[in-house]
């Protein structure tokens, strides 16, 4: 029999399940205009472009048609995603009753989101620094970090049973935020491209 926690425990997660994966969808713009044609055809040269056009269409009007704004949108709508996701991990690793593994696997994912968080907001922050004068320079240190943040949640999806509810929904999430990851290093190679 279940105890309290554990159910506690899963519908917390179906909650949180269900939040984040009804907001990639929120908010998409049904009217066609240049941005969001700009954004989807930049999104079909990513590996999920599905799920990049979801995350982005709603930021339009901010990234116009620039490779430059794409790519920073894309990095700030991965970092809210796995900031978001973070919180909810760290208050589920607190509830009571997840076996030994399973806490095991959620606190070494937190220490692995934690380091992907940062590695984001660096590139964020780096974004804002790009000139002329040293756009390769600082171009290299985001895609490192980019690629370093998406080895991060890999790791920490990894750590996960696949055949246990609570594994599959935190694994899900740590997937989608890797996906993102994996879109906003193409949409930050595209943009690199351009100026080689």
């Amino acid at each position: 029999m279940e105890s309290s926690s554990s159910k506690y425990f899963l519908i917390l997660l179906a909650i949180f399940y269900h939040i984040n994966s009804s907001s990639a969808s929120r908010n998409v713009p049904s009217k066609i205009t240049a941005s969001t044609e700009f954004i989807k055809t930049s999104c079909s040269s990513t590996t999920y472009p599905t799920l990049c056009y979801k995350s982005l269409a709603r930021h339009a009007s901010l990234i116009q048609t620039s490779p430059k704004l794409l790519a920073h949108a894309s990095l700030n709508v991965t970092l809210a995603m796995a900031k978001s996701t973070s919180a909810v991990m760290l208050k589920i690793s607190k509830s009571l009753g997840m076996k030994p593994r399973e806490a095991e696997a959620m606190q070494d994912c937190l220490e692995e989101l934690s380091d992907s968080v940062d590695e984001l907001r660096k590139s964020i922050g780096e974004m804002g620094l790009i000139k002329a004068s040293n756009f390769e320079l600082t171009m290299n240190d985001i895609q490192t970090w980019v690629s370093a943040a998406l080895t991060d949640e890999t790791t920490c999806s990894d750590g996960f049973e696949k055949n246990t509810v609570n594994g599959k929904v935190v694994r899900g999430q740590i997937v989608k935020i890797a996906h993102m990851t994996s879109n906003a290093l193409a949409l930050i190679n595209s943009y690199a491209s351009l100026h080689a």
